[in-house]
This record gives structure tokens, C-alpha cells and sequence, in this order.
């Protein structure tokens, strides 16, 4: 099962795009402010479902921003003839014989056996309700600040309060957003968009069928000598495995050499602070020995891993902190640490089924790399995640 297709409307730079996937590995390449970033950022906003991927009017692409004042000023549209008007994605899903269709048959449109194709569609709408309480509500403020206007001898100083001003505080008053899965016809190979199952009213979930993860464009990653990114990476790791079944023995014996060392030590802390305890013991309290203190060993094993792990590489014999390392390599290193503390995302729990398609999105890899590392790059990324989705069980 794979997203074959994907279809884009008026976020930002893509007002009408299309991009076709590859099976396995697709590249998305193109001059600055082409509109890859925009890729990422409406699939993070529709998928993710999190507080911080809302909309804003500047996610509005400029030509729809018009658009939405044209229909704001049309006092002729009625419920009957008016189209919702919003930002669009839509998926196209195929799927085969060997596919698990558990998942998505709730999101079937027919059971056509030569339709391998299911739609589905993610809208950032302004629905006509909507539209009649814009209307009102900026016809309101407009008459508030022509009001504010009159009590200020300063006019020439008041920035417009236009429709986009407006917006660009409500709009996330008038706009909802709508999943549904959209009827596809197998002879023109053309999505129906009259013809839709609505996955809200329905109360459908998607994160069985659709798992989405990226890799930041901002990874943080420096040569500087106080830097120690791929050092806290490694914490990371470890947090994730832990949460596994897969590494429960090393697992336990790291904790179990953990507890070990926090005898010994805590032997030495009793002669090391035995001057400071006897001082407490001695200053005494209501009753004898009421001010009795140990200073004890309690290592934590996550917290251990996150301040005293480092990552070194090693140079013609010699063992070398990472900032020695080229900002080419960092970023590398960085990048597969960070792919491997996703892929456990993907895999989920042991009890859990990984979702039907799982999608890794990583910005800019090429950033701070010679080409000829790009290549290796992009030869060597389907190994790496075919070896990660794969689980004992």
C-alpha cells in the first residue's frame, strides 16, 4: 500500500500542484522558494493533528486570499450555488492483493474489484456559514474603527484595518477542517468530488492507515566545542529501545550494572562526605540520632546517557570528539540517529500493528554534504529503513 499521488490547492506557493511518488524513494528537488518547504509543512498540518499545525491567513496562498475577498464582497451567492472555498490536500492511495485492507475498508467508496484506489481528502474550509458570519462580524469591526477614526486627529498615522488585517486575527473562526474519503473512478482516473464518505460525521481515524513522520531542515547540528547533539541524541535512542521488547536483555543488564556501581559508590560517598555527616549527626535534634543522613549513589540510566555519553569517531587510530568532525559528517550522523529514534515511532509496540503507510519526510539532507556524499546518501536511505521497519515478531 502507497501514496501514488498527491494534490495540493492554495497553500501557499502551490495553488495547483500535483506530484507524482515513486514507489519507494521520490526526491523532491527545486530552486529556493519553490514550494518543497510548503510540501512538508500542509502534509505536517493535516497529519500530525497537533496544537502547533493550525492554519494561519499566511498559509493562505495569494491568489486565494483575493479569492476570499471576492467572495466576501459577492453579496449574489447563496447557500445553493456557493462552493466552499479552502486550502486542499488529497492523497491517492493504491493498494494490492497482498495488502492487509482492514484498515481502509472503512474508507471504500465502492467494491469495484478493478478499483484499487481509495482518495482521501484533507480541506481547510470556509463553508457558507462561515461566510455569513464574516460577513457580519467584519462589517462590525469595520464600523468600530471608522468610529475610532473619528476621535483620532492623527488619521494619517492609522495603518488600514482592510478584510485581510481582519483575517489575519479571526480567520480561524470562519475556517473548519474536513476529512473525507472521495469517490475515485477507475476508468477516467479522475477523483469525484460530489460523491465523498465524511470521516468526521463518521468518526473514522486515520492513524491506523497513515503514519507521519519528518526530519527538520533545523537539526541543530555544530562543530563548535560546546556542542554535544549527537551525544543527547544517543539518550534519545536509548529512551526509545527501552519502551521496546526487542533489547530487554542489554536493557537489564545495563540497569543491572547501574545498581552494582551505585553500591560501590555509594562506599566511597561514605568516607568522601563521612566529615559533613558526622557534623549533622553531632548538631543533633529532639532525641538522639534524630539527624542520621546517607549521601547514596542513585544513577539514573536515562539522565546518565543524556550527560555523560560522547560520541567519538575515530581518525587514524585516534579517538575524536564529534565537534572535530566536519559539519558534512555531523549532519549524517545526526540524521541517522534521528531516523532510528523514528523508526521505533513506526514500529510501535509489539502488542500494536505498525500503521499502512508510513511516511519519513526529511528536509534539505544534502545540507552542509559534498555531493559525492549525497549520492551515498540517497543510495544507502532505502537500506537503512527497510532494515528499520523490520520487527522480531
Amino acid at each position: 500500500m502507497k501514496i501514488k499521488k498527491i494534490k495540493i490547492e492554495n497553500f501557499r506557493l502551490l495553488k495547483d500542484f500535483e506530484l507524482d511518488l515513486e514507489d519507494e524513494l521520490s526526491l523532491v528537488i527545486g530552486k529556493n522558494n519553490c514550494g518543497k518547504t510548503s510540501l512538508l509543512s500542509i502534509l505536517d498540518k493535516f497529519l500530525s493533528h497537533a496544537e502547533k499545525t493550525k492554519f494561519s491567513f499566511d498559509d493562505f496562498n495569494i491568489e486565494f486570499k483575493n479569492d476570499v475577498k471576492l467572495t466576501v464582497e459577492d453579496l449574489a451567492l447563496n447557500e445553493e450555488t456557493y462552493q466552499p472555498i479552502g486550502i486542499k490536500l488529497k492523497l491517492f492511495i493504491e493498494y494490492g492483493e497482498k495488502d492487509n485492507l482492514s484498515n481502509i475498508s472503512k474508507v471504500m467508496m465502492d467494491l469495484d474489484p478493478d478499483n484499487n484506489f481509495i482518495v482521501l481528502g484533507f480541506e481547510y474550509l470556509l463553508d457558507f456559514d462561515g461566510l455569513i458570519r464574516l460577513r457580519k462580524d467584519f462589517a462590525e469591526f469595520k464600523t468600530k474603527e471608522k468610529s475610532k477614526l473619528k476621535d483620532t486627529k492623527e488619521t494619517n498615522l492609522k495603518t488600514e484595518k482592510n478584510l485581510f488585517y481582519f483575517l489575519k486575527l479571526e480567520q480561524s473562526g470562519y475556517f473548519h477542517t474536513r476529512r473525507k474519503s472521495i469517490e475515485f473512478d477507475v476508468k477516467t482516473k479522475i477523483e469525484n468530488d460530489d460523491k465523498y464518505l465524511d470521516l468526521d460525521i463518521e468518526k473514522i481515524s486515520l492513524k491506523e492507515i497513515i503514519n507521519f513522520k519528518f526530519i527538520s531542515a533545523k537539526r541543530d547540528v555544530s562543530n563548535k566545542e560546546i556542542d554535544k547533539t549527537l551525544s543527547i541524541q544517543t539518550s534519545s535512542i536509548y529512551k526509545k529501545t527501552e519502551a521496546s521488547d526487542e533489547q530487554k536483555d542489554a536493557i537489564d543488564d545495563f540497569k543491572d550494572k547501574l545498581s552494582e556501581t551505585d553500591v560501590v559508590l555509594s562506599g566511597i560517598y561514605s568516607n568522601l562526605f563521612k566529615n559533613v555527616i558526622e557534623k549533622v549527626r553531632n548538631f543533633g535534634g529532639i532525641k538522639q540520632d534524630d539527624s542520621l543522613i546517607d549521601i547514596i549513589s542513585t544513577l539514573q540510566h536515562r539522565e546518565l546517557l543524556e550527560g555523560n555519553t560522547t560520541v567519538m569517531y575515530n581518525h587514524g587510530g585516534s579517538s575524536l570528539p564529534e565537534n572535530y568532525n566536519g559539519l558534512g559528517y555531523m549532519n549524517l550522523i545526526s540524521m541517522i540517529f534521528e531516523i532510528e529514534i523514528l523508526l521505533q515511532d513506526f514500529k510501535r509496540k509489539k502488542e500494536e500493528r505498525p500503521s499502512d503507510i508510513n511516511i519519513l519526510f526529511i528536509q534539505e539532507p544534502e545540507a552542509h554534504t559534498h555531493p559525492q556524499m549525497q549520492y551515498i546518501f540517497i543510495k544507502n536511505i532505502k537500506y537503512l529503513l527497510n532494515q528499520g521497519i523490520q520487527r522480531e515478531d
